[in-house]
């Protein structure tokens, strides 16, 4: 098992990425604190990992709160003893999400609150508990369209991601020397909800898909699967890296000097 005694906290757990992510890394021998706002499916998650003879706590967490997630790290520390990996997940992709003339400002201030102050958060109250473990490893979720632009129009979800980018790259240099790895994982295009609901008609599906040269869009699985490399040792030397997992779509648009 590749993350055999480890203890993870997962936001974003209910779903997409965040759910597929949660049961791989139970699978692999972790102990998972799944944090959403959705009771219901998180539970459902945890229950799951329980069933499969792996152990799991549920947190209602809304990352937008600092008080909540305080409240995930502790639980992770109360419940199993310590956090060795954190996975700031959690995010939102508005459907009415357009560029600077058409999108609302309450939507941009929801969509930086939850993307990119979640991921503040988060690390903000894991990392001292990464440090009283004595290291640890850093996930966070950030996206193509932080390297690329967006096809489609959506300018807040692009620069919250592009804020997490650059967050991931200081953390990285600031706490490389305690032991505690920051790497962003850069998922492409993906067959989950969240996407599949911002793009709702086919045409605005197959205008993405034309930009990737694998000619199809990524499942939540195959993020799970590289979200368990940055999470384990076999990372061990990545640091502040933007792990691009997207079917060659930024190796088709960005030239090698950016």
């Amino acid at each position: 098992m590749r993350l055999k005694d480890k203890v993870a906290v997962v936001t974003g757990g209910a779903s997409g990425i965040g759910r597929e992510t949660a049961l791989l890394f139970a699978r692999e021998g972790a102990h998972v604190v799944v944090a959403d706002v959705s009771e219901e499916a998180g539970r459902e998650v945890v229950t799951a990992i329980g069933r499969d003879g792996g152990y799991a706590a549920f947190v209602r967490a809304d990352v937008s709160r600092a008080a909540d997630c305080e409240s995930m790290i502790t639980t992770a520390e109360t419940a199993f003893g310590k956090l060795d990996i954190l996975f700031n997940n959690a995010g939102i992709m508005d459907g009415a999400d357009a560029d600077a003339v058409e999108t609302e400002e309450a939507i941009w201030d929801r969509t930086m609150a939850i993307n990119l102050k979640g991921v503040f958060f988060g690390c903000k109250y894991g990392i001292p508990a990464l440090r009283r473990n004595g290291g640890g490893a850093v996930i966070n979720t950030a996206s193509f369209v932080a390297v690329v632009g967006a096809a489609t129009p959506q300018l807040a979800y692009t620069a919250s991601k592009g804020g997490v980018l650059a967050m991931t790259r200081e953390l990285a240099v600031i706490h490389a020397r305690e032991g505690i790895r920051v790497n962003a994982l850069c998922p492409g295009p993906l067959r989950t909800e969240l996407l599949m609901n911002y793009l709702d008609t086919e045409e605005k599906r197959q205008r993405r898909l034309v930009h990737v040269p694998m000619g199809r869009f990524g499942e939540a699985e195959e993020m799970a699967r590289a979200a368990l490399f940055l999470a384990s040792d076999e990372s061990s030397y990545m640091t502040g890296a933007s792990f691009l997992v997207d079917g060659g779509l930024t190796s088709a648009y960005v030239t090698p000097e950016g």
